[in-house]
């Protein structure tokens, strides 16, 4: 907890970018996305709202900053030695926990990454792991594309469903569905990612047409 001292002393305290994105992030947890603002923010730090400003722009740098602590955990380099299907689901597994760490965490991210804000967190690992095995670049961007667009807009819809179940918002048919009773805690997350990973162990082995990514 970031502690509020502006009143020791008749001096705000002085505070770091790092101080910045950390009580951003408990912001987010506490109040969400919405409810996430420059002023808030700055009253929760205990300085003037134009104090921010010597550490971000404005409030979509500052969810840049976010999304880049979010995701700092999915660069981790785990996947020497892998092939690239097994590495391929590391990483998105790791995503995937990332952003589900905090409250309203994919829609923050998925934001900053369209604008170019943040670099992709899946395509430099698994680059990497397709240089190690030989495997194509343009390979592995495809997967790495396929990997993220799934991952994040997978864990955007599962935490707007929890955050409707718990507003009691959620309509019965879609918050006690059999077929989300059957997929266990995650939502249905593991099965669908198998599914995408049976594919690319599949072009790996030969048995489909490897395209190279849009660009």
């Amino acid at each position: 907890m970031i502690a509020d001292d502006s009143n020791r002393g008749g001096r705000a305290p002085r505070r770091s970018r790092d101080d910045v994105v950390d009580a951003a992030l408990e912001l987010l947890d506490r109040v969400g996305l919405p409810d996430l603002s420059m002023r808030r923010l700055a009253e929760h730090l205990g300085v003037q709202p134009s104090a921010l400003y010597w550490h971000v722009e404005n409030k979509q740098q500052l969810l840049a900053a976010v999304s880049a602590r979010i995701l700092r955990p999915v660069s981790a380099d785990d996947e020497a030695g892998t092939s690239l299907d097994v590495a391929a689901r590391e990483v998105a597994v790791r995503l995937h926990d990332s952003l589900l760490a905090y409250r309203d965490g994919a829609e923050v991210v998925s934001s900053s990454l369209a604008l170019g804000l943040v670099e992709p967190p899946v395509h430099a690992r698994l680059r990497a792991v397709a240089l190690e095995r030989g495997e194509s670049a343009s390979l592995a961007d495809t997967i790495a594309d396929t990997v993220t667009h799934f991952v994040v807009g997978f864990t955007f819809h599962q935490q707007q469903r929890r955050s409707a179940d718990a507003w009691g918002a959620a309509s019965g048919d879609v918050a006690a569905s059999p077929a989300r009773i059957a997929a266990g805690d995650d939502d249905g997350f593991t099965a669908a990612l198998d599914l995408i990973i049976a594919g690319v162990t599949t072009v790996l082995a030969g048995g489909a047409t490897q395209h190279p990514a849009p660009r």
